[in-house]
């Protein structure tokens, strides 16, 4: 096995590439929720009258639904295995940790200043 503390750097980095994926699932999953509102919003203003009825409108509104609840569940997923791999990555990360023989440094003299 390698050296625990190059494991451990390298698990570190591993788990800050991880939470930058987070954090452009939460971003895509923000998106998403926009999008199924806005496809909403545009079916609703199409059935009382607001916007006119034609094939163009129609389709907007339904890719704008559809495309963003296919997107949101698609992100829930990749969230959730990042969230699993940061949860692993920590967790070895710890038992490594746990592993290190660890010095104790001896207490000379304490000054007090």
């Amino acid at each position: 096995m390698a050296d625990p503390h190059d494991e451990i750097a390298r698990l570190e980095a591993s788990t800050e590439r991880l939470a930058e994926s987070a954090e452009r699932c939460r971003k895509i999953a923000i998106a998403a929720r926009a999008a199924i509102a806005a496809g909403l919003v545009l079916l609703g203003a199409i059935l009382i009258g607001l916007v006119r009825a034609d094939a163009v409108s129609l389709m907007v509104a339904a890719i704008l639904s559809l495309g963003g609840v296919v997107l949101s569940g698609s992100n829930d997923t990749t969230a959730k295995q990042t969230a699993e791999r940061i949860a692993e990555a920590e967790a070895l990360r710890s038992e490594l940790i746990g592993a290190i023989d660890l010095r104790l440094v001896p207490e000379e003299g304490r000054v007090l200043h």
